[in-house]
């Protein structure tokens, strides 16, 4: 089974709060975001984000600027749905698989 298929059919098959990694609110994360100091439109992506509540916290944050990245498309239209109108506050992005070799360098 491939990574994407496998995925989706955990998303498909239970609720995003009845697998073993859901946490009601990402703190940590939250937390270590916060700490950067950075400013409320500041770009953020989310990468495997999938159903993730970090999202959430974020946009109740004031964040703008959220990308939530992941293979499963399963996983992120739980997340949509969880968010109703919010969600398109978000910008959504399936990732492909087989993507493992670095194109080069990044500028910045």
């Amino acid at each position: 089974m491939q990574s994407k298929e496998h995925w989706d059919t955990v998303y498909a098959s239970k609720s995003s709060d009845h697998v073993s990694w859901f946490q009601p609110h990402a703190k940590l994360s939250l937390r270590l975001i916060n700490e950067t100091g950075i400013p409320a439109d500041a770009s953020i992506i989310d990468v495997g984000g999938g159903a993730s509540t970090l999202v959430d916290d974020l946009l109740d944050g004031g964040f703008s600027n959220i990308t939530v990245l992941d293979l499963s498309a399963t996983a992120m239209t739980a997340a949509q749905q969880r968010l109703g109108s919010r969600a398109c506050a978000v910008q959504w992005m399936e990732a492909k698989e087989g993507l493992n070799k670095s194109p080069g360098p990044v500028r910045m």
